[in-house]
């Protein structure tokens, strides 16, 4: 029962040996957000019949007719987000802070009580200086940060609501697979329609509460990082 612990230990451990030797493999898109947007959607505009036209009429307000809109509008519909990131901060800080006090009391002439006292006291010891305290404190500080990002990115996102008041909810994954690292790209938010182009494009910038996660998972990124056992000895041990 004892060695319980210890074996849980070492079957987390053993966990990721059937992924040796193997590439990542790619996060199913079934049950995902985007996939169920859709198939549940109904279908677009330029599939359905549209209704009756003048023959000499070359207007049609389907997305498929050649002055349509065809920018995402519907829970279902497909746009393109444009990732654009440079960003730089610096920042410092400097901080110097000294103190000194110096505080005494005595009563070297009170009715001739200290005199009285003072017969009473140790020798050596004289209420003409009772009490006498000093005290002194210094305090020097330095802080900086700098900060530098870029990154420039586009990727396709798909419309998995649409809001009461006309906001879209958009999903945008993409996985790249390189060998044995595979490139993991993802984004959500909520845009505006009126924020996408003629091109059915938006820029991160007008993405409300945008979330942007690039990163990768693989031999590389195992390597990169802490070894299980290393990770839980940081955050058990108190030193």
């Amino acid at each position: 029962m004892r060695s319980t612990p210890f074996l849980m230990l070492l079957l987390a451990g053993c966990g990721n040996l059937q992924d040796v030797g193997r590439a990542p493999g790619f996060s199913p898109l079934e049950g995902s957000y985007a996939h169920h947007a859709l198939y549940s959607s109904p279908f677009p505009e330029s599939a359905t019949p549209s209704a009756p036209q003048d023959a000499a009429s070359l207007w049609t307000a389907t997305q498929a007719s050649l002055l349509g809109d065809r920018r995402a509008a519907q829970r279902g519909d497909i746009l393109t987000v444009v990732i654009e990131i440079d960003d730089r901060a610096e920042i410092s800080n400097a901080t110097d802070r000294s103190r000194s006090g110096s505080t005494s009391m005595g009563v070297p002439q009170l009715f001739g009580l200290p005199q009285r006292l003072d017969e009473k006291l140790p020798s050596g010891a004289s209420m003409a200086d009772a009490v006498k305290a000093q005290s002194a404190s210094t305090f020097s500080g330095d802080g900086s940060v700098a900060r530098k990002e870029k990154l420039k990115l586009r990727i396709a996102a798909t419309v998995v609501e649409k809001l009461p008041n006309g906001v879209l909810r958009i999903e945008g994954q993409q996985e790249v697979r390189v060998n044995f690292e595979l490139r993991e790209l993802i984004v959500t938010g909520y845009v505006r329609p009126a924020d996408i182009s003629r091109q059915n494009e938006v820029t991160y910038d007008k993405i409300a509460g945008a979330r942007v996660s690039y990163g990768g998972r693989g031999q590389i990124s195992d390597v990169q990082q802490p070894r299980w056992g290393q990770q839980i000895a940081d955050h058990l041990l108190p030193f």
